[in-house]
């Protein structure tokens, strides 16, 4: 609800504080008194185009403020934390300021903000009915909601976008597992030559070190040979070293048992070196047994070292870490039988989704198409008290093409009208004329008051060129729609001007040979007075008088 407005230097207006109240409120006074002056005010914090002529004469700039009073789970809020700024729990208060060249600043909770999001704001807070205006409600976009929140389609509406979005996500998924399939069956005949020939060479972890070393060891095989077989040679060979050993031996073993002891020491030595010796000679004798050693081997082992390397270098990988790229070539090529079976799971997927949606938006275009009905006899029995008996008023469901089914189901909503019997209904916007089309939306806002989420409705000479009963029933209807939401009418109607809660008057004055436009709330005998001269004109008579007080009376008993 708006609570506040605020102008200053705004055209004729110098300052300018409002204070607003739910209900029906109306504006009234003489033609050019200001009344539009105060719409335009209130377009500006709405996101309206901002203009330097609106800059009152000599001013710098001009400022609109405007506070509104919405609940917490209000679409306006949600707007602002989408957009980072802070909504908070109390009142959304927004300014708008323009300068002499035209260019303009607006804030929301005295946080910057552009004037895209303002006029979303806007549309979200206020909505404005005028002869050649009606913002939201001639926005096919609107309707579908607009009708869904008419019928309480709540239940099917969200059944429709969870199983929408399902099927979204498993075609989602399946066009991703296909792509993926798409490249590995592209690299199957790369993957498969790669694995054969890791799996032909079947690399081992450290092998690359372990070939290394018994290369360096081949290539010194003979070298190392000669060396062993000459240090065989002078330990077991004639009198080498073990022979000597051994005569020592002999000739100490005969002399020592007459030695009372003093040899021990010595032969055991001597055993202990013998043995030495000949645990040297095995060795020697392993080695030059051993086949490593044979350098015939040598191109062998050069052979697989390089093969070896030169793999790591296709796959740009350590040698040791050839065993690990061949166990993931394996499992690529197994991903892709797997894929295959997983395409085929999530196949099965899709169309249960698919089905599921389907299902889902069948309930809800037969809910649809059955408060669409409801909707249009709604309206209807608005539309002949307010002189449009001859005009239908149709929602018209289009289905739409599959690829453009969604989480809204499968058809567009649009509000259509036809003015003449016999003419073909079309969008409202372009068959009803100004003043048509304001009553239009009256019906309309009546019946949709409720469910509705816009909670200020502006009317701006809802009335034009209507009077007597057509005239009281915009007024009853005006009254009826105030139960729900805030309304604010500027009207020429005392018909219309006696159903409101509450009445202000814009008028013109001239100050210091400036003209200034100014409002101020009616009392019952100022209201009384308006009236009159609503009635009668520019001479109030008596019998305008008590007509005024009849319509107010009239009124007030309704």
């Amino acid at each position: 609800m708006l609570s506040m407005l605020s102008i200053r230097d705004v055209v004729l207006i110098d300052r300018l504080e409002v204070n607003l109240a739910p209900g029906l409120s109306v504006l009234t006074g003489e033609t050019g008194a200001g009344k539009s002056i105060l719409l335009d005010a209130l377009g500006l914090v709405l996101g309206s185009r901002a203009d330097a002529r609106l800059l009152r004469q000599g001013c710098d700039n001009a400022a609109v403020a405007a506070c509104f009073h919405v609940s917490h789970n209000h679409p306006a809020r949600a707007i602002l934390r989408e957009s980072d700024v802070a909504s908070g729990d109390d009142d959304i208060v927004v300014r708008r300021i323009i300068g002499r060249d035209g260019r303009s600043k607006a804030y929301v909770n005295d946080q910057p903000v552009g004037v895209t999001l303002l006029r979303r704001l806007g549309q979200a807070l206020v909505e404005v009915h005028g002869q050649f205006e009606s913002q939201r409600l001639l926005e096919p976009a609107h309707h579908r909601a607009l009708l869904d929140a008419f019928g309480g389609h709540t239940v099917e509406v969200e059944a429709c976008i969870a199983t929408s979005r399902a099927w979204r996500h498993a075609r989602e998924r399946l066009a991703r597992v296909q792509a993926e399939m798409e490249v590995a069956a592209r690299d199957e005949a790369y993957l498969r030559d790669a694995l054969a020939e890791l799996e032909k060479l079947a690399p081992q972890p450290g092998e690359e070190a372990d070939l290394a070393g018994r290369r360096a060891l081949l290539q010194n095989a003979e070298r190392l040979i000669a060396a062993v077989t000459d240090a065989a040679q002078e330990l077991g060979g004639g009198r080498g070293a073990a022979d000597i050993l051994r005569g020592v031996l002999r000739a100490l073993e005969r002399i020592a048992a007459k030695a009372e002891g003093r040899l021990d020491g010595a032969l055991s030595a001597l055993e202990r070196a013998l043995g030495e010796v000949s645990e040297a000679e095995a060795v020697l004798e392993r080695t030059l047994s051993d086949a490593d050693l044979d350098p015939r081997r040598l191109e062998e082992v050069e052979e697989r070292l390089f093969a070896l390397r030169k793999l790591a270098r296709k796959h740009n990988v350590p040698a040791d870490a050839l065993p690990r790229v061949e166990g993931e070539l394996a499992e690529r090529l197994a991903a892709l039988t797997d894929s295959a079976d997983t395409v085929q799971r999530l196949g099965v997927e899709v169309a249960a989704a698919e089905k599921a949606f389907h299902a889902a938006a069948l309930r809800l275009s037969q809910a649809r198409q059955a408060c669409a009905a409801r909707l249009d006899s709604a309206v209807a029995a608005e539309l002949e008290p307010l002189r449009l008996g001859k005009a239908t008023f149709r929602t018209r469901l289009t289905p739409l093409s599959e690829d453009e089914w969604g989480e809204h189901g499968c058809e567009a909503v649009e509000f259509e009208v036809a003015t003449n019997p016999g003419a073909a209904p079309g969008p409202l916007a372009r068959i009803a004329s100004g003043g048509e089309l304001a009553r239009f939306m009256l019906a309309l806002k009546v019946v949709l008051a409720r469910v509705d989420p816009v909670s200020t409705l502006v009317f701006d000479e809802v009335d034009a060129g209507i009077g007597g009963a057509v005239a009281d029933a915009v007024g009853e209807r005006l009254a009826r729609l105030a139960d729900e939401v805030q309304v604010l009418v500027v009207t020429h109607s005392p018909q219309v001007a006696a159903r409101g809660n509450h009445h202000w008057r814009i008028s013109k004055w001239v100050v210091d040979a400036a003209a200034r436009t100014h409002i101020e709330v009616l009392d019952e005998a100022g209201r009384t007075e308006e009236l009159a001269r609503m009635l009668a004109g520019a001479r109030v008579t008596d019998e305008a008088r008590r007509a005024a007080r009849s319509l107010l009376g009239g009124s007030s008993a309704c």
